[in-house]
């Protein structure tokens, strides 16, 4: 597999108005950063040069890649220092030069130059030039790697070492040659230089690609796959002699590489290390840009969706298509059949994305079942909980497991929040519940619960605002709805609650307080009076409920009396007694969802808003009264001027 006549796409470079690469020539006085510059522009060596040169364009023909190059010179005078850092932040490759005849301006590149780059966060390929070849003592014969060993081991960013020579016309040219490869076709993304091997993410993406190509779904490919894949990334076709000697070259070195069908995973991963072990680059990152990659080794923003544009209490759920692809993977994935996805499966199931993106918080415990693996339900409930949180980056995920849709069929924005609670009813799939409640009150453990894990012995304080437990709950008429619950710490509510959109999100708010202690409740009735009085000032009202939890302990005295008094005034139900520990639930989640679906209802009034809708009733009021007595009044005058109108002319 050859690059024949390839071109490579105008990339969009970071520091680049136009579109090509800017290289950046840095290093200490006098070691012939102008003079090179201007050697590869006209090619012949200058006779004069100012001190500093503009900004320099090389022909764009003059590399293959056919991609505009410009070089930029530098002062490394104290006084243009500003000057430096600021084309050193504008670049996408730096050229740190030395001189061959002066030792002292190559140790300078390990004592000051490259960790100065580090230090100014100036991170990018690195090329270093030891100009003045010419000028080099023959006496002292120098090897080059053997000097330049030790130093890129230290410093990883240098991707190649050259010397030249400007008025020799020495490896000029190939100085930008290697600064604009390694840019267009850098090697840290995809090589570990020290394991020598694919690196992970780069091996996750050849997968997937081998997997795409792989139309019979046979785990290899066979002839017409490998031609269908040399043309659709090199625009050549490969000759039946060519593809005979790949598969030997292969099966020579790796027996497991070619099997009875064709070419494996394993002979495809290995032919692309053979190529950037051999300085190919070019070849394996022509292939990952032809499949849409970019130089994170992730989709590229034209494989995926257009940025989500939604008001702050719209969400984002999966669609059907999206829901059936998925019911399709999880069983394509539990090979055992015992209807659960383990940890081992899930990794498989994200082998060709750049991670796996349940490895972190939120999603790594949501939806796990009490014995660690993921059901369907569990499943399709985690990727519901995805779509809420992030759905960017659940379309593009949806996309590296094989979405093959649309990306944007993959989701729906749905109706807003305040619409809702004027039609009186959600229609939306996916409800998020926020759980507050003072320390000790049982928050986490009705999120336990609700994923099914058991009850906990020890009691641990939540130090994240990041816990989430998610799952499907079956509603009367086999209605189905995934809840999310997010525990809300009581040292997290103050910075919530500083944002107007705190409560845009929230489909239904549960205060929980410990039935058995009464600075509990007094505590819970404070949070809640806060969530009431924001959604008021905001108009990001949201149905409350109040669960008193522990209810297997003795209540202190005056508990119902007091929940129920205060739940009456604020017009909420009663509070609802659980005991996590007994599971003794209530028919809790269901009574959520029912609050999530009639929006309208359970909606606390604090005295402040009922004061305001009293005032607010006064002013309509007062408005119809105006207007009724200007509407009589402009009907008199009306009438008045009829009868003098008559009177006139009867005289």
């Amino acid at each position: 597999m050859a690059g024949v006549g390839y071109n490579a796409p105008r990339l969009n470079l970071g520091g680049s108005s136009t579109g090509g690469v800017r290289i950046v020539v840095a290093g200490d006085s006098k070691t012939g950063k102008s003079s090179l510059i201007v050697t590869a522009a006209a090619e012949t060596f200058p006779t004069t040069v100012p001190p500093v040169l503009p900004p320099t364009r090389l022909p764009d023909d003059v590399f293959p890649d056919r991609v505009p190059v410009t070089i930029i010179d530098t002062s490394s005078s104290t006084e243009n220092r500003a000057k430096l850092v600021e084309e050193l932040r504008r670049a996408n490759a730096v050229v740190l030069t030395y001189a061959c005849g002066r030792p002292e301006t190559l140790d300078r590149l390990s004592t000051f130059w490259l960790p100065e780059l580090r230090r100014l966060e100036v991170r990018l390929p690195v090329i270093v030039a030891g100009c003045m070849l010419d000028k080099r003592n023959d006496a002292y014969p120098v090897s080059l790697e053997q000097v330049m060993s030790p130093i890129m081991q230290q410093f990883r960013e240098i991707e190649t070492c050259i010397e030249c020579s400007a008025l020799k016309t020495i490896q000029v040219p190939d100085v930008f040659y290697y600064a604009q490869k390694a840019v267009l076709h850098p090697t840290a993304p995809l090589f570990d230089q020290e394991a020598q091997t694919l690196k992970p993410r780069c091996v996750r993406a050849l997968k997937r690609i081998f997997i795409i190509c792989d139309h019979d779904r046979d785990g290899a490919l066979n002839d017409e796959e490998l031609n269908h894949f040399q043309v659709k990334c090199f625009n050549s076709p490969l000759q039946p002699s060519e593809i005979v000697d790949v598969k030997r070259a292969v099966q020579e070195k790796l027996a497991e590489g070619v099997s009875e069908y064709g070419l494996t995973l394993t002979g495809f991963l290995f032919l692309h290390a053979l190529f950037i072990e051999k300085g190919r680059l070019e070849t394996t990152w022509t292939v990952l840009r032809k499949f849409g990659y970019n130089n994170e080794i992730r989709l590229g923003d034209d494989q995926l969706p257009p940025p989500i544009k939604k008001y702050p209490d719209q969400s984002v759920e999966l669609t059907n298509e999206a829901v059936d692809f998925l019911r399709q993977i999880f069983f394509t994935y539990d090979i055992d059949g015992d209807g659960s996805l383990r940890a081992p499966d899930v990794e498989d199931l994200f082998s060709t994305a750049p991670e796996n993106p349940w490895d972190e918080a939120p999603y790594r415990d949501a939806g796990m079942d009490a014995l660690g693996g993921l059901t369907i339900d569990g499943f399709l409930s985690v990727w519901a909980l995805m779509a809420l949180l992030d759905p960017f980056r659940c379309v593009e995920y949806l996309v590296y497991i094989g979405y093959a849709g649309d990306a944007s069929s993959a989701i729906r924005i749905t109706r807003r929040r305040r619409l809702d609670r004027k039609k009186q009813h959600s229609d939306r799939n996916v409800y998020q519940c926020f759980v507050f409640g003072p320390k000790e009150a049982g928050k986490s453990a009705l999120l336990n619960s609700f994923a099914g894990r058991p009850f906990p012995v020890e009691y641990f304080p939540t130090v994240t605002d990041n816990n989430y437990a998610v799952r499907i709950v079956d509603q009367p008429g086999g209605i189905r709805k995934t809840l999310i619950l997010r525990e809300i710490p009581e040292d997290y509510m103050q910075r919530l609650l500083a944002s107007r959109d705190a409560l845009a999100a929230c489909d239904v708010a549960v205060f929980m307080y410990d039935s058995s202690r009464e600075p509990s409740w007094k505590r819970a009735t404070a949070l809640l009076l806060d969530v009431a009085s924001h959604g008021e000032d905001t108009g990001y009202e949201v149905p409350c409920l109040i669960v008193a939890a522990k209810d297997d302990l003795d209540p202190y005295l005056t508990e119902i009396q007091n929940s129920t008094r205060v739940s009456q005034d604020l017009g909420i139900e009663a509070p609802i007694p659980i005991s996590t520990s007994l599971g003794d639930l209530s028919n809790i989640f269901r009574r959520i969802v029912n609050a999530a679906e009639h929006p309208h209802l359970s909606i606390p009034e604090t005295e402040a808003g009922k004061s305001r809708k009293h005032y607010q009733r006064l002013i309509n009021r007062s408005l119809i009264f105006v207007s009724v007595g200007t509407a009589v009044a402009i009907v008199g005058l009306a009438a008045y001027r009829v009868y003098a109108a008559r009177r006139n002319s009867s005289s």
